[in-house]
């Protein structure tokens, strides 16, 4: 299925004369959606070239990278590791959807340390684990390669050549140095990152093809997989006005600075803006169970 873009209707809109479009990129695959299926698209492919049986990749416990990975090598017939961050996980995956998903696709699991993740880039920590396993096709974690940044400048479409503003959550770069590079010169990118610190800068650098974008770093509420009450309960009205589900690592962080922005007046009346839904709705049912776990409310399924 191709993605579309479906335009918004709501009060707060009209109010600011904002024009707001969402390119439903979550609606590409059923499990393998939004910016996994364009990061994966080219590397799963260089791993069949190469003649690969077995691609390994990283990723936390609620990886929508890691769940992406698995059914994409299924479907290509390969095999899939994954190298899990946190051993204690080791004895009770077994009660964590992400992982119980990625197993069901065939996807075997490293759980490691944090300290032996954080190795994750380092040549000899790779060829340890090419002694283990075999041989195999790295994609790194998040998926964020040049191949990854090419499958994502083929996110943008001659329609979207209208917008003003292209708006994009971003966890390791590589989706949204797609969008920059295939933005117009007329156009202006702005980069919500779901994570503190300002690391992003010099990793979205490394791909980007130009200066016309902008971190907006106010919305990642504590840091990769924080989520509120406030946040929580935005994703629930979000969805009941709208219909769109957003997940709450990426996308609903990203619509709820939207939603900020323009109460604040950061738009021009009249702008367009594109906001590129990264799929990665696989994560609310174990979010879920966080919330429920720290008694919070839920978000609807």
């Amino acid at each position: 299925m191709s993605s579309y873009n479906q335009q918004i209707q709501h009060p707060l809109l009209e109010k600011h004369q904002i024009n707001l479009w969402i390119k439903r990129e979550d609606v590409l695959h059923p499990v393998v959606s939004g910016n996994k299926y364009r990061k994966l698209k080219y590397n799963i492919k260089a791993a069949l070239a190469q003649k690969q049986k077995t691609v390994l990749t990283f990723g936390g416990a609620y990886s929508n990278h890691i769940v992406a990975t698995a059914c994409a090598a299924k479907e290509a017939g390969l095999k899939a590791i994954g190298v899990i961050r946190g051993e204690e996980l080791k004895e009770k995956w077994k009660s964590n959807s992400t992982l119980v998903q990625a197993a069901s696709y065939g996807m075997q699991f490293l759980f490691v340390t944090r300290e032996a993740y954080r190795l994750k880039t380092e040549a000899d920590y790779i060829l340890k684990l090419k002694n283990e396993f075999g041989d195999f096709y790295l994609i790194p974690e998040g998926g964020t390669n040049m191949l990854a940044v090419q499958g994502c400048e083929e996110i943008l479409t001659e329609e979207d050549k209208q917008f003003d503003i292209i708006t994009c959550a971003v966890g390791t770069g590589g989706t949204v140095a797609g969008l920059i590079n295939s933005s117009t010169k007329n156009q202006k990118v702005l980069a919500y990152p779901a994570l503190k610190g300002d690391f992003l800068k010099a990793e979205i650098d490394k791909f980007a093809i130009n200066d016309q974008w902008q971190l907006v770093t106010d919305y990642h509420f504590g840091g990769y997989a924080k989520v509120t009450e406030s946040l929580v309960r935005f994703i629930n009205e979000f969805k009941r006005d709208t219909g769109i589900p957003l997940d709450p690592i990426y996308t609903g962080k990203m619509l709820f600075g939207i939603w900020k922005g323009i109460i604040q007046g950061n738009f021009t009346r009249g702008t367009k803006i594109l906001a590129i839904h990264t799929g990665g709705l696989q994560g609310i049912r174990g979010m879920n169970q966080q919330l429920i776990r720290r008694k919070l409310p839920v978000l609807d399924l």
